[in-house]
């Protein structure tokens, strides 16, 4: 009886924020892999055990979540001025595909200690001791992220008591800095508003006319008030992810604002867009507990932020999403900028389910036309195994 040996292919296992993924430099991929197309989504989606009619992923490295289902692609960089290219692929679960269509913040803050230890990065670069810069070019979407990387005796510093809401353990604190975040590839003519509005009327049939910030920053993303589709912002995964009307209601907001949005151009392409847009809706603070146990005070945020990722509501919050939140903040009529009580401001804290995230944001305003130049934040990254993955030979 014939059958196909299995292969391995070098690969780390990794953690990055809320988020873990399969890491691959692009060079150890099989030649067929090494390049876009049916044969490097094939393999992914093998590694991560999809398509799986099961959902559980068992046959694989995914964990059955949107934070879980992921993979990325490292390699040295042709871009000027940047060291490495990073190219992330969303993993869907039970349908057979990979959607390229948009940034992993969260795991964003492993890239740059995977170039490293990865010998992607010149070792003339990386102090003994101190903080190695990390210019990545974020393939996906043609954006640059600068990742700032913790080194002691010459390697990435892993273990630290930087504590990250949504992570259980602590760990060395990576600051990213998210440079002109606001999407150009996505939606009409690159605007961070593609609408030219900060508040749209978006009508959603079944669901009525409601207030939307539709915006192109880190990712694209679709604000919504909390109040107007019936929840406070205080809701864990268990209030959404076990309602099918309520995931319905979402997926159709999702649908709309995509179409308003530019990023579709009929509503039946949504399917195979799961990745982005995100919709969030956001709310005044408050108290809650969250997933965690620990007592959230409304005096500990500024606004409630709770966001979908890929059909369902997110434990904690996307890293890309969190770029949005804080880009809407600094933008006085947005409705995050409102829920967190308006104004000018260059820095916001947020509740989510797992506790509350801080996101800075610079903007600016030019001839009527809003402007970013960086958002920043701190995640944390580690390895959590490393050596070869093994597919079956007919993956690819």
């Amino acid at each position: 009886m014939s059958h196909n040996p299995q292969i391995k292919i070098p690969a780390t296992y990794m953690r990055g924020g809320t988020s873990k993924g399969v890491f691959f430099r692009l060079q150890d991929l099989p030649a067929a892999a090494q390049q876009p197309g049916v044969a490097r989504d094939k393999l992914l989606m093998r590694v991560i055990g999809s398509p799986d009619p099961y959902g559980k992923q068992i046959d694989g490295m995914g964990g059955a979540t949107s934070s879980t289902s992921k993979t990325v692609i490292v390699a040295k960089s042709s871009k000027p001025g940047h060291d490495v290219d990073y190219l992330f692929g969303q993993v869907a679960i039970d349908k057979a595909f990979v959607d390229w269509s948009g940034n992993c913040g969260n795991l964003s803050a492993a890239v740059g200690p995977f170039a490293i230890s990865g010998g992607l990065i010149d070792p003339s670069r990386i102090p003994e001791n101190g903080v190695a810069t990390v210019r990545i070019w974020q393939a996906n979407i043609g954006k640059t992220i600068v990742a700032h990387v913790p080194i002691t005796n010459g390697q990435v510093q892993e273990t630290g008591d930087f504590e990250l809401d949504g992570v259980t353990f602590p760990a060395a604190e990576v600051q990213l800095e998210f440079l002109d975040p606001a999407a150009e590839e996505e939606g009409a003519g690159g605007a961070m508003f593609p609408t030219g509005q900060l508040v749209d009327d978006l009508e959603v049939p079944g669901i009525g006319t409601l207030k939307a910030t539709m915006i192109n920053a880190g990712i694209p993303t679709i604000f919504v008030n909390a109040e107007a589709i019936g929840y406070t912002g205080t809701e864990l995964q268990d209030a959404i992810n076990g309602d099918a009307e309520a995931l319905k209601k979402f997926e159709t907001i999702r649908a709309h604002g995509a179409l308003r949005m530019g990023l579709i151009k009929n509503l039946d392409e949504i399917a195979t867009r799961q990745h982005t847009p995100k919709v969030a809706f956001v709310a005044k603070p408050q108290a809650y507990t969250a997933s965690s146990g620990k007592r959230v005070e409304a005096g500990d945020a500024d606004l409630l932020v709770r966001a979908m990722s890929m059909g369902k509501l997110h434990h904690a919050m996307m890293g890309t999403a969190a770029v949005a939140i804080g880009t809407a903040a600094a933008i006085p009529g947005t409705l995050v900028n409102l829920a967190a009580g308006g104004g000018e401001r260059n820095a916001v804290r947020f509740g989510h389910p797992s506790g509350t995230l801080r996101v800075g944001a610079e903007a600016s305003e030019e001839n009527g036309e809003w402007t970013v130049k960086k958002a920043i934040m701190s995640r944390s990254a580690r390895v959590l195994m490393e050596g070869t993955v093994r597919v079956p030979g007919d993956a690819l």
